[in-house]
C-alpha cells in the first residue's frame, strides 16, 4: 500500500541549536481514505555518528562518560556512560566523523570499521538519526579527559573489560539509545570481532580527517 502526507501548512517556532517547526498535516488512513488535518510538533534535529571502540587483543572497550541536560531530572544523574559521537557536519561522511570523534573524544585512533546500523532515535517528535559503528583500537593507553572547550565540552574516558561492560546493559549505567544497541550488537558479535581483528596484519593507523584549527 502506498501512503501519502500532505503537508497543510509548515511553521518554524524556534531555532537554535535545534530547531522547532508546527506541522499541519494530513495523511493515509490504513482503513482507506485520508485523515482530518492534525497538528504536530517536530525537533529539527541532526545526523550524527556514533562509535563503539573495541580492542580485541585486550578485550577492553572504551566509553566516555559526559553531562547531558535531559538527564538532569533522571534518579542516576546526569552523567551519562556512552559511546563515543559526533554530528555529521555539511561534506563529511558518517565514517569521518565516527574516526575523527574517536581521537577528538577518547585520544583513539581506530584501525578497522565495521558499521551496525543506523536509525532514527525518536522519530515521534524529532528527525534525528544516528549511524553507528564499531571501531577497532589500542586501548592499552587509551584515558584521561577529552573533548573541545570551545563546544563545552568536558568528556571522561573510561576503559571496561567487555564482560562487566555486558554486565552494565540491563539496569546498569548503559541506558541511553545508541549505548544499549551498540552493546547489543557486541554482545552477539564479540568472538568474531576478536577472531578476525587479532589474526593477520596489526591494525591500521588513522586518526581520520581533522577540523579546521585541531591538533
Amino acid at each position: 500500500m502506498k501512503y501519502d502526507v500532505e503537508i497543510v501548512e509548515n511553521e518554524n517556532l524556534y531555532q537554535g541549536f535545534l530547531g522547532i517547526n508546527r506541522f499541519h498535516i494530513r495523511h493515509s488512513l490504513f482503513a482507506g481514505g485520508i485523515s482530518p488535518v492534525i497538528v504536530r510538533e517536530r525537533v529539527e534535529s541532526f545526523q550524527a555518528a556514533s562509535i563503539l571502540l573495541y580492542d580485541p587483543h585486550l578485550d577492553l572497550v572504551v566509553m566516555i562518560e559526559q553531562f547531558r541536560i535531559g538527564a538532569i531530572d533522571d534518579p542516576g544523574g546526569a552523567w551519562i556512560l556512552e559511546v563515543i559521537g559526533g554530528v555529521i557536519e555539511k561534506g563529511e561522511t558518517p565514517e569521518q566523523v565516527a574516526r575523527r570523534e574517536a581521537v577528538e573524544e577518547a585520544g583513539c585512533p581506530v584501525g578497522r570499521l565495521e558499521p551496525i546500523c543506523n536509525f532514527m532515535v525518536s522519530p515521534g517528535f524529532s528527525t534525528e538519526r544516528i549511524f553507528l559503528f564499531c571501531g577497532e583500537v589500542d586501548a592499552s593507553s587509551a584515558g584521561g579527559i577529552h573533548g573541545l572547550a570551545q563546544e563545552g565540552e568536558d568528556i571522561r574516558v573510561e576503559v571496561l573489560p567487555s564482560e562487566e561492560l555486558i554486565g552494565e546493559l540491563y539496569g546498569g549505567r548503559i541506558n541511553c539509545t545508541s549505548a544499549i544497541i551498540a552493546v547489543q550488537w557486541f554482545v552477539m558479535n564479540r568472538e568474531r570481532l576478536r577472531q578476525e581483528w587479532t589474526s593477520g596484519a596489526p591494525m591500521p593507523q588513522s586518526s581520520g580527517p581533522q577540523r579546521d584549527g585541531e591538533v
